[in-house]
């Protein structure tokens, strides 16, 4: 990454203003997953042994809808992260205005503050550049390691920029280098496999990767739309009649890259506790059944196609993954990829649902790297420039 980070910049007596992706899953003021704020702890553990005059951080969490909601409030995560930091941090009850200002200037010398979220401001996303001057008034310095949300230009992310010397945090760092690696200097054989329900969301990624990948296997939804266009009978599985024809085109234009399941587990109900059964594909869907997770012929089939690779990118679950009875097929992904890590290959998940998954089937740790952020992971598989990566300061 040619981007310069925390390590490159001095710390020692300056108020840090770092942008963090703290956008976890609450169950009331419980988090149910703190992987995103694990994952912060090793830039903010730098920064702190830097010995800053103040650590402030800031973050959304969820999509609130007018104003300040207690449902997506941040106050949940100070405990947390206080617990993994093993040093106290402070609560703001917004994050501009006299509150925050306040909470800010009654930090001790080497303190540590987290702001209320950024999004109860509709400047947030809008990129306001007033929001982003008062954000960063907080800070002598701007450190960015919130991949999650590198992909939008938000007044937390790219405005702040404007007002503040801009560098990276350690995670944003490693997002980068093992993405662009992957994607640019790949081991081979290099696979990658998409899934989730929609051709739609990913036809700039499949384009993209159809030129540096060598094999591209599709699973979960979207897959759907593919049979479709091969004309199978589908019952009421899920298909995006508006993205056939492009399916069609991109089967065309793979050169055989694309792999496709050849058996799937259908059911006669959206529900775990549906009647189900095995098929295969080309002999068609009943009527008032509908595919809900790849076959145990299509893992064979993904497994043969994986044994050798070198390095794996893997976005999107194979089925429906949050029934437990359709989540077979992208549980039997995660191990797959598990034991290839263990054989030498880079595996590499890229956010999202899959990430999820591969924390529920208790493999992560066997994984290379799981990616803190779908939608900018995404966006880096279909080769765009990330603004709030893009806006910080380029190594001399």
């Amino acid at each position: 990454m040619n981007k310069m980070t925390v390590r490159d910049i001095d710390l020692k007596g300056k108020r840090v203003l770092v942008r963090v992706d703290f956008n976890v899953p609450l169950e009331g003021s419980k988090i149910t997953d703190d992987t995103r704020i694990r994952a912060a702890v090793p830039t903010l553990k730098y920064i702190l042994e830097q010995k800053p005059k103040a650590l402030v951080l800031m973050s959304h969490l969820g999509r609130p809808k007018d104003g300040p909601d207690p449902k997506f409030s941040l106050a949940p995560v100070a405990p947390a992260l206080e617990a993994l930091l093993g040093t106290k941090v402070a609560f703001a009850g917004d994050c501009v205005g006299e509150v925050a200002d306040k909470a800010v200037a009654d930090l001790p010398d080497g303190g540590v503050l987290l702001l209320e979220n950024t999004r109860f401001y509709k400047g947030d996303e809008k990129n306001d550049p007033d929001l982003a001057k008062k954000l960063a008034s907080h800070g002598d310095v701007f450190v960015n390691d919130a991949f999650g949300s590198a992909h939008r230009a938000h007044a937390s992310t790219e405005g702040v920029t404007k007002y503040l010397p801009a560098v990276s945090g350690l995670l944003m760092e490693k997002e980068i280098d093992y993405l662009s690696t992957a994607l640019d200097n790949p081991k081979r054989p290099f696979i990658a496999i998409l899934g989730g329900a929609k051709v739609s969301d990913k036809i700039e990624v499949i384009e993209s990767l159809l030129g540096k990948v060598d094999h591209l296997l599709i699973g979960g939804g979207m897959a759907n739309t593919f049979f479709k266009a091969q004309g199978y009978t589908l019952g009421k599985s899920l298909v995006e009649a508006d993205a056939v024809e492009t399916a069609s085109k991109l089967l065309e234009k793979s050169g055989g890259k694309l792999v496709l399941p050849v058996d799937g587990v259908i059911g006669d109900a959206f529900d775990n506790n549906a009647n189900t059964k095995t098929i295969a594909v080309a002999d068609g869907v009943p009527d008032d059944w509908r595919i809900l997770d790849i076959g145990p012929k299509t893992i064979e089939l993904f497994k043969q196609h994986l044994s050798d690779a070198k390095t794996v990118v893997w976005n999107g679950p194979m089925g429906v993954f949050e029934m437990s009875n359709f989540a077979k097929g992208t549980n039997a992904i995660a191990q797959i990829l598990a034991d290839q890590t263990d054989y030498g290959a880079v595996t590499i998940i890229g956010g999202g649902d899959s990430a999820a998954a591969v924390e529920a089937s208790g493999l992560a740790s066997r994984i290379t790297h799981i990616s803190t952020g779908g939608g900018a992971s995404l966006e880096m598989l279909e080769g765009k420039a990330l603004p709030g990566v893009v806006a910080l300061k380029d190594k001399a």
